[in-house]
């Protein structure tokens, strides 16, 4: 007789379905997630998450869209390829409450340019203030930037090994991809994710007037 172990995943609560909902239709307000990209995640307890299934509308998330995975087994079918990288952030940080990844012109376009260095400098705006931790736009933000890699598994070992437990910025972009940002809850993540949108969008103007 071959014995087989079952998970025993809990359900999404209404209030976790509505967050990430919620940050869905503001992401497609801004245009941020484009087709069917982008994937955002909230933690439900210690150890199980809720995640966007892939090729989704991300402006119109039901619960159904939905799925429950265990931090520590392997995702379930029909998930983002990238939940491993929403896995591994988790892991890494119990104080990670939400995770949001978006496709903005101002991410895909600068992760790219900027690739070779390994980061996004920013420098003296304002906006610095809404990351948690910086109190002054006397202060420079350093976004850290990864090559992509479609063995996402190993690109989150690698990425996680790096930012260590306290990252300086609550977020990183993938190279030719996209920005990732995160928070305790998710209105912090939200707060994170327009705050960095709102400062590569800055940057990449401003190198296209000087």
């Amino acid at each position: 007789m071959v014995l087989r172990m079952t998970l025993h995943l809990p359900t999404i609560p209404d209030s976790v379905a509505s967050d990430v909902a919620s940050i869905g239709r503001f992401a497609a307000s801004r245009g941020w997630v484009p087709a069917t990209s982008g994937n955002f995640s909230r933690r439900i307890d210690a150890t199980h998450i809720a995640i966007t299934r892939s090729g989704i509308d991300k402006g119109n998330i039901r619960a159904e869209d939905l799925a429950v995975v265990d931090l520590h087994a392997p995702p379930p079918p029909g998930v983002s390829a990238e939940t491993p990288l929403h896995v591994a952030r988790y892991a890494a940080d119990a104080n990670t409450g939400a995770i949001v990844h978006v496709h903005s012109v101002a991410a895909t376009v600068l992760s790219r340019v900027d690739a070779s260095k390994g980061a996004v400098e920013l420098h003296g705006f304002e906006m610095h203030k809404s990351l948690h931790g910086i109190v002054t736009h006397e202060s420079s933000v350093r976004l850290p930037i990864f090559a992509n890699d479609q063995d996402t598994a190993a690109l989150a070992e690698r990425i996680e090994e790096t930012l260590g437990s306290e990252p300086a910025v609550p977020g990183y972009l993938l190279s030719g991809h996209g920005l990732y940002a995160w928070g305790a809850t998710m209105e912090d993540a939200r707060r994170h994710l327009e705050g960095l949108e709102f400062l590569l969008q800055c940057s990449l103007e401003e190198r296209r007037i000087s």
